[in-house]
């Protein structure tokens, strides 16, 4: 009876991790997806969300390979850096580095092609007189989906003892990331500064998966603070604008 609390215990915690660490995963699929036409992008962020879910139970039922990840592969003093320059965690490169590493840059030359797209008008229009491919969509979601699992997945092995808990846990948050999907795009498509500022947040997410690439740890708490704050910045941003808006509506309408 215990353990079935315990385990139960842990569901919820994971579950409230699970979905706090996938809101990054969420925003990117509906950026992406937003270059898609009207009609497809609902079905692209339903699809990109079940390669999150399938990519994470995969690799939570391959735990074996996964930490296998961790193992070093060699060591930057084989290639003539002097070892004293380095710590231990810097000398060995494991796999798991070079996925973190790639990941990053990949998430922010992504991102800061995102965001010269949208900032350029030039760019925005040829952008939309060009088709984008659903299934190149998809590709970059997958890409994508195995760096942020790979965070993920790691936080469930060292949160639950049990693989049920983790893959309920994971499958109850992709559901929750389901169902706001919706509400997020909408929500950013009526704000264009707040897509902006998504993508710097990935951009910053991306900084962080380098520097853990090269063995340079940074606390997330850190990383989300600045985040939450700068979102709560924007959201009275967005707060004082409606009100100059209103304002400037009321006089026509009351006379």
């Amino acid at each position: 009876m215990d353990s079935l609390f315990e385990a139960l215990i842990a569901l919820v915690a994971l579950t409230a991790m699970e979905i706090v660490l996938g809101i990054d995963n969420v925003v990117f699929i509906v950026i992406l997806t937003d270059r898609l036409p009207k009609h497809q992008q609902a079905k692209g962020r339903r699809l990109g969300l079940a390669i999150a879910l399938v990519t994470r139970i995969l690799l939570l039922c391959a735990l074996k390979w996964l930490m296998g990840l961790t193992e070093p592969i060699f060591t930057l003093s084989q290639f003539g850096v002097p070892e004293n320059w380095l710590g231990e965690e810097v000398n060995q490169v494991s796999w798991r580095d070079l996925i973190l590493l790639g990941g990053g840059l990949f998430l922010i030359g992504k991102s800061v092609h995102e965001i010269h797209n949208n900032i350029d008008r030039t760019d925005r229009k040829r952008s939309a007189k060009k088709r984008v491919s659903f299934a190149l969509v998809l590709i970059e979601i997958a890409i994508l989906d195995i760096i942020f699992s790979l965070d993920s997945v790691i936080t469930a092995i060292g949160m639950a003892e049990h693989l049920w808990v983790m893959i309920v846990a994971i499958m109850l948050a992709i559901s929750v990331m389901l169902v706001c999907a919706e509400a997020v795009s909408e929500f950013v498509s009526r704000h264009p500064t707040l897509k902006i500022l998504a993508l710097s947040f990935l951009i910053l997410i991306g900084i962080m998966l380098v520097a853990q690439g090269i063995g340079t740890h940074i606390d997330k708490g850190y990383i989300y603070f600045a985040m939450g704050f700068a979102l709560l910045v924007e959201f009275l941003n967005l707060k004082v604008r409606s009100k100059v808006r209103a304002s400037k509506v009321s006089p026509e309408t009351s006379t």
